[in-house]
């Protein structure tokens, strides 16, 4: 390691939120920015990196941070001159353990019905989770293996995922460091609001509760004009039947607060084990799983009435009810 009495350009932002209880603070939405910009583009050391991300984790985020963040990460993947080819994002970077991820066939049933659908995600970062890759594999869905690969998968079938590792691969490998600090960091939390394909709807799932008013205002602050963060079961885009959902969103500058009810008076128990083939089973009609059903259909639910498809909760699970019983049903034959 070589030493130098010169201080480092991005020392400014250790300082800030490295000066102790009295001296530190939070970052402007500047000051995020540039930070974030200069980690993209690999002018900070690996040591400044992990003292970075973890004093950012101790404090936890603002939303004038986060939203500089990912304007940083935006502007570095040229978001601003990529055309609007996807209906509605959704991030997928948490994974299951509890339950399967219902909410792909809630995506599916969506690109059915003529909604592109653009997804992004990362696997593999927390053990002994069930990423989208793989459960698509079961699927047999090919992930797009780079942003042209995306945009024609969206042409043709409405429906892509695409690794964050192709988008931006310094997020990718930042994000996959939390089996070495053993935390998450702020990356988890950036990479759920990037929308690469500037899509003018946006849904996440987050597993903190407290991380949902962050999202709506970071979204807010990135004058995103449709975005709906809600408790995901396990953290990713998913309404869970069993309790209560609270849906924050933006909608062309207005907050708004929903709660979708509880489906089910009693909850459900979880499988013993995570079988793959469900997913197939559930959608041809194989298997009669009413949590699962119930997760599907609420889940597009939300989604349809952040696109503005149903004016009304009732609406929109109706609407997606009706998809659901009018599927194809030898689509993974």
């Amino acid at each position: 390691m070589s030493l130098t009495s010169a201080e480092h350009p991005f020392a400014e932002f250790i300082k800030i939120l490295g000066k102790g209880k009295k001296g530190s603070r939070d970052l402007t939405q500047d000051e995020a920015y540039r930070a974030m910009q200069m980690i993209l583009a690999d002018q900070v050391q690996e040591i400044q990196l992990g003292a970075f991300l973890m004093l950012m984790r101790i404090k936890e985020e603002t939303r004038e941070e986060l939203a500089g963040f990912v304007q940083a990460a935006r502007d570095s993947i040229g978001c601003n001159n990529r055309p609007t080819l996807a209906d509605l994002d959704w991030s997928s970077y948490a994974g299951k353990r509890r339950h399967l991820p219902w909410f792909l066939l809630s995506t599916l049933l969506l690109a059915e019905n003529g909604i592109k659908v653009f997804m992004h995600g990362a696997g593999g970062h927390t053990e002994g989770r069930l990423y989208t890759e793989k459960a698509l594999e079961t699927l047999k869905i090919s992930p797009a293996n780079s942003i042209a690969e995306a945009e024609q998968q969206l042409a043709a079938t409405n429906f892509s995922y695409l690794s964050l590792q192709h988008i931006c691969s310094p997020l990718y490998e930042m994000i996959n460091l939390r089996p070495v600090m053993g935390l998450r960091s702020p990356v988890h939390t950036l990479v759920r609001l990037l929308n690469p394909f500037n899509a003018q709807h946006s849904i996440q799932g987050i597993f903190h509760p407290s991380y949902r008013q962050v999202h709506q205002n970071a979204a807010l602050l990135l004058n995103q004009p449709h975005m709906a963060v809600l408790k995901g079961e396990g953290g990713e885009t998913e309404r869970n039947p069993d309790v209560e959902c609270l849906v924050q969103s933006v909608h062309n500058g207005e907050l708004i607060d929903e709660t979708w009810p509880a489906l089910f008076a009693r909850r459900h128990m979880k499988a013993e084990q995570l079988d793959r083939q469900q997913l197939i089973q559930v959608w041809q009609g194989e298997v009669d799983d009413e949590f699962a059903q119930a997760t599907v259909i609420g889940t597009a639910a939300i989604a349809l009435q952040l696109l503005g498809k149903a004016e009304s909760q009732q609406q929109a699970h109706q609407l997606a009810e009706q998809f659901w019983l009018n599927r194809n049903l030898n689509r993974f034959s």
